[in-house]
């Protein structure tokens, strides 16, 4: 089909499921939290990161098996940069994001890590079978490393002060927890099921439009498959959970660069085109670091600082297409 207007309502639809899906998911995020006594920031830098990083696994398996290897390393590197300048960014803006200590002092610092370690996977302009084991042995790895050093992170464990009148956050007994998974796992379908329609939505009337397939991936599908973040980012955020709003963006930029990369890998071997490593890849290890020293400043994401994360996306967006 060729309908414009179809596309449009696929859109819309999207929108509405991954509203739905960022505020089951972040409700029952944050119960599971305050259940079963887990920092909220290694809920979202792990359940909650792995949902939101659904839409850019599907689309990347899918990309894989169809021979669209364009369409996914700009769905990737172009999610990363969404989820940091854009998402971050936009998010801060609306109301500044508090930072947790290890996020300052370990996650950020492995998101960048991450994304350095990429670069010899890459140079010889592919990222074949090993490179993708390889890739998910880091994932794993590093899931174990945040439950691990969870209990260490409690004492810090800080929610921002509640409003007058404000009621506590409500603990719930054992019998809870099931519903909580289950409100969790609707959130990530519906995050999964919103992220595919606004991605095929988007690249349709991309298509119709005359636009190439690596800037689709890049910028339309990327900023697509970024929409859950976004999405769960600002309710988080309206919920006070910030934590997990920040601990979202980071995690899911690991997973991302592991978990995407790695599963479709091992579907395919993926050809890696020069400007990856010339611009791309840059782009994201670039603003990935600038997180570092951000999130360092009085352990907080201010207006200003998101304002500056928008112009750098928007900048490099520019770079990186207009060549």
């Amino acid at each position: 089909m060729s309908d414009p207007v179809l596309y449009v309502l696929i859109l819309v639809g999207g929108c509405g499921a991954l509203y739905f899906g960022a505020e089951w998911l972040v409700r029952g995020a944050a119960r599971i939290a305050s259940n079963m006594g887990i920092s909220p920031i290694v809920v979202g830098l792990t359940l909650v990161s792995l949902g939101t990083s659904a839409p850019e696994l599907v689309v990347g398996i899918a990309a894989a098996l169809e021979d669209k290897v364009g369409v996914l390393m700009g769905n990737v590197m172009g999610s990363n940069l969404a989820n940091i300048g854009l998402i971050l960014g936009a998010t801060a803006v609306i109301r500044p994001l508090a930072v947790a200590d290890r996020v300052i002092s370990r996650d950020v610092p492995i998101m960048v890590l991450v994304t350095i370690l990429v670069y010899p996977l890459v140079l010889d302009n592919s990222v074949d079978l090993g490179d993708g084991v390889i890739l998910l042995v880091l994932l794993v790895v590093y899931v174990a490393f945040t439950f691990r050093t969870a209990e260490e992170d409690m004492p810090e464990l800080r929610e921002e002060p509640k409003e007058p009148g404000e009621d506590a956050p409500e603990r719930e007994d054992a019998r809870g927890t099931l519903a909580n998974l289950g409100l969790v796992a609707a959130g990530a379908i519906g995050l999964a099921f919103g992220g595919g329609a606004i991605v095929e939505g988007a690249s349709n009337l991309a298509i119709i439009m005359g636009v190439s397939e690596e800037v689709v991936g890049l910028t339309i599908v990327a900023v697509g498959t970024s929409l859950p973040e976004l999405v769960t980012a600002i309710v988080a955020a309206a919920r006070k959970q910030t934590d997990i709003a920040v601990g979202n963006i980071v995690g899911s930029n690991i997973f991302n660069l592991t978990a995407v990369l790695g599963a479709s890998a091992l579907v395919r071997e993926l050809t890696v085109d020069p400007t990856i490593l010339a611009r791309q890849l840059p782009a994201v290890f670039i603003v990935s670091l600038l997180v570092w020293p951000i999130a360092a400043s009085a352990r907080k994401v201010r207006r200003s600082e998101g304002v500056l994360l928008l112009a750098a996306y928007f900048g490099f967006m520019i770079w990186i297409t207009v060549a």
